[in-house]
């Protein structure tokens, strides 16, 4: 081999180096975005490969077609490289592949940047050895182009097999934060309520905190830790000595999950907010949803639950067949132990049938996850005459259907952290209610995770916004064809909610009112 030659294989193992690890960059930020589940590699693969994310094939129209992308241009430069077999174009196609594609899934990231944790680096390292044991062996083949360049193709799979292949260690590093909130538990002693719901989870716990915080003692899970790492995490940082109560919200991905949980840190009160399909996509029914959220029962010696969603209203019968103490809360649903009722401008509080009395309504906050989180207070002791005094300090969590007026004097709802159908629902009526005198806007993405019913919820969200005389902005690209479909007349689109939001500042005045519903981080499409 002549200098030349040597020149030219150091710069094309240069380039195909670079488009490795822009993939390996790429993928890794997804990888991360979704808690590390194996699986998420070749669905966000599939998303981005097929960007406008369409209804079943059967109902597809002709106009339904999937675009041509560069990543499908790159796909057939290989395979004529490989059938004729043309280095130029196999080479070339990968190294365009790896440092341009996906078109628009960032190496750097827009609303969320790579965290270099331990386990970030463990993955990124192992993959990096595979690919460098790979391609030395590959020296030794006669097609040793090819197999560098299936290894940049292949970078969500190499990542799917290798996160599936080290969870066994993972599982066994996290062990040990697991123990260490065991022992503090057993030393600290407090009362454990465990929260979990489709929806509204987050919310309740917020409200019971500030119930009980006044009386001091009282820790809640922070943010949206609520998977095996955030709770050992929460208690390990968070539970002081003379801690009295620890509200603990529960979440899960599948059935067992709740259940491992409750197995380390058992509640003495469960609550049970809501059953509705987020996360339908992974768990595939309400059926397996309703079981995985039932687990967290299994430990509870009272349950709290909303009886205003139908399919919780099943569960007192089975649970008071269990021997377990059932409170049931809702607002709508008379049956209920505690209910929170509208009254005009404020709301009432009647527990067992007899009315605490009327209060001022908390703005933003839903009634259901109010009356759960007055059940459970009262179930740990507060005095019902403290609950009414006390309903002033309850706050709506911040993004969900927060309501505020711009500088400019437009009505602002962010309800960026919502993204389940009910609440969807909520927000376009609280926005229909709004009592403004110009346009109303709705700047979405649509809902996610929603499985087979993702399309025909979105398809909803826009007629609902359509009838109501709204005007639709879609974000992005995941949930375009339902939305516009829904809507049935020309909506504006942008790539992002950066430029949604300039165009609202742009467009809209004084007595208009704009709703921003979900805002999906940029690893969607």
């Amino acid at each position: 081999m002549n200098g030349m030659q040597l020149t030219g294989q150091v710069l094309v193992g240069a380039a195909l180096t670079a488009a490795f690890v822009a993939q390996l960059l790429r993928w890794l930020r997804v990888l991360q975005r979704e808690h590390y589940n194996p699986a998420s590699m070749i669905t966000f693969l599939a998303r981005w490969s097929t960007p406008q994310v369409g209804p079943a094939k059967a109902t597809r129209s002709k106009r339904d077609k999937r675009p041509f992308t560069l990543s499908h241009a790159c796909l057939v430069a290989l395979c004529l490289g490989v059938l004729f077999d043309s280095t130029v174009l196999l080479i070339g196609s990968t190294v365009v592949y790896g440092v341009f594609c996906p078109v628009g899934l960032s190496i750097r990231g827009r609303t969320s940047a790579l965290q270099w944790t331990r386990r970030l680096k463990t993955v990124a390292a192992v993959t990096v050895v595979v690919a460098l044991v790979i391609g030395v062996l590959g020296l030794f083949v006669p097609s040793h182009w090819l197999l560098a360049s299936v290894v940049v193709w292949a970078v969500p799979m190499m990542l799917d097999l290798l996160t599936r292949a080290l969870a066994p260690l993972e599982r066994r590093n996290a062990q040990k934060f697991v123990d260490q909130a065991v022992q503090r538990l057993r030393r600290v002693q407090p009362t454990v309520v465990g929260i979990t719901g489709s929806y509204g989870k987050t919310s309740t716990k917020n409200h019971l905190n500030d119930l009980l915080s006044v009386d001091g003692g009282i820790v809640a899970s922070p943010r949206s830790f609520n998977n095996r790492a955030g709770l050992s995490r929460a208690i390990n940082e968070n539970l002081a000595e003379g801690t009295r109560v620890f509200i603990a919200e529960m979440g899960t991905y599948g059935p067992g999950e709740i259940a491992e949980l409750c197995s380390w840190c058992p509640p003495e009160l469960s609550i049970i907010t809501a059953i509705g399909p987020v996360h339908l996509e992974r768990m595939k029914s309400l059926d397996v949803i309703n079981e995985a959220k039932f687990e967290i029962t299994q430990k509870a010696s009272t349950v709290v639950v909303n009886i205003d969603d139908v399919r919780l209203a099943a569960w007192p019968e089975r649970l008071s067949a269990q021997g377990k103490k059932v409170r049931t809360a809702g607002s709508v649903n008379e049956a209920a132990d505690v209910r929170v009722v509208p009254r005009g401008e404020d709301i009432e509080v009647l527990v067992d049938g007899v009315s605490l009395g009327t209060h001022e309504r908390p703005a933003g906050v839903q009634l259901t996850n109010l009356a759960c989180a007055i059940a459970a207070a009262l179930e740990l002791g507060m005095l019902a005459s403290d609950v009414m005094k006390r309903l002033g300090r309850v706050q709506v969590v911040a993004n969900r259907a927060n309501v505020l007026t711009s500088a400019s004097g437009v009505v602002v709802i962010d309800d960026t952290f919502n993204a389940n159908p009910a609440s969807a629902e909520s927000a376009l009526a609280l926005l229909r209610g709004l009592d403004v005198s110009g346009k109303k806007v709705l700047v979405t993405p649509g809902l996610i995770e929603l499985g087979p019913e993702q399309y025909p919820e979105n398809l909803k969200l826009a007629r609902d916004a359509g009838a109501f005389g709204v005007d639709l902005v879609v974000v992005g690209r995941t949930n375009v064809r339902p939305l516009e479909k829904g809507y049935g007349a020309a909506v504006k689109r942008f790539d992002t909610r950066d430029q949604a939001v300039a165009w609202v500042r742009d467009t809209l005045k004084a007595h208009d009112a704009v709703l921003y519903l979900n805002d999906l981080p940029d690893h969607y499409p």
